[in-house]
């Protein structure tokens, strides 16, 4: 599949579970057919954390990058594909008033049900911006963190998304992500298999050519902070995805102190 026919299969996916406020973990998307609070504790998610947010908010990822952060008073967060906003509300609350959130989505149903959710919860420091991961609508070295839950996988364009992630970023800015990698090559059946690709299976890449393309975006000290492994077939229902095993990591990554804004 070619990268527009790709982007739209996935916006219009993304549309329906928007207008449905649902998660698409509950079901097949990262955890398998799990319930609603176990797919959160296997994110990572803490429940006190999640009661304080609007009903509406759901997850659409395979971790906390939010957990691994470190994120301090005043900080700008960008969130890439921010979905209804779980991860930009968490890291609002770590930024405080000094600080501000912006969350990127290519959906506008996506951008709509945030910016009710922030509504609701009254987010003052947290904003949604429609746009795509590949292009960024956000300046050069205006951001100190940069964060993503399960999204760049979808992408295919992954080297533009670390090229414009280090773009917006500070000198010294991090890059924390959660997403899904492959530890084998998959059939062609299951590359073309637009069902997978929404379930972020079809558009990952192996684990080792994701790090090197976060590598030459720029990035220095990258290092994969937590892995968990899982068979294929948990998550699509597939004959050719049996023995075959994918893994949701979390990357860490940091632009160089001394680079030059442009």
């Amino acid at each position: 599949m070619d990268g527009v026919k790709i982007k739209e299969i996935v916006r219009k996916n993304y549309a329906k579970i928007a207008k449905k406020r649902s998660s698409c973990c509950s079901s097949s998307c990262c955890q398998g057919t799990v319930s609603r609070e176990k797919s959160y504790k296997r994110l990572g998610y803490p429940k006190e954390e999640l009661r304080s947010l609007p009903e509406g908010v759901f997850s659409l990822g395979c971790g906390n990058p939010v957990a691994l952060a470190s994120l301090k008073e005043g900080e700008v967060v960008l969130d890439l594909g921010s979905g209804s906003g779980l991860d930009c509300f968490l890291a609002s609350k770590r930024v405080g008033d000094s600080g501000r959130v912006i969350g990127v989505d290519m959906t506008p149903e996506m951008i709509d049900a945030a910016r009710e959710n922030a509504r609701k919860g009254n987010y003052k420091n947290v904003e949604f911006r429609l746009g795509e991961i590949e292009n960024l609508p956000v300046a050069d070295g205006s951001v100190d963190v940069v964060i993503s839950n399960c999204v760049i996988n979808l992408s295919p364009n992954k080297n533009r998304v670390f090229e414009e992630a280090f773009r917006v970023l500070k000198p010294g800015g991090r890059l924390i992500i959660s997403d899904l990698v492959l530890l084998s090559e998959l059939p062609p059946a299951i590359k073309e298999n637009a069902d997978a690709y929404v379930s972020c299976i079809s558009g990952a890449v192996k684990k080792e050519e994701y790090l090197n393309l976060i590598k030459q975006a720029g990035f220095q000290d990258v290092k994969v902070i937590e892995e968990t492994i899982f068979p294929l077939e948990n998550i699509i229902s597939d004959p050719e995805a049996k023995n075959l095993k994918i893994a949701s990591i979390k990357v860490y990554g940091v632009k160089p102190s001394n680079q030059r804004l442009c």
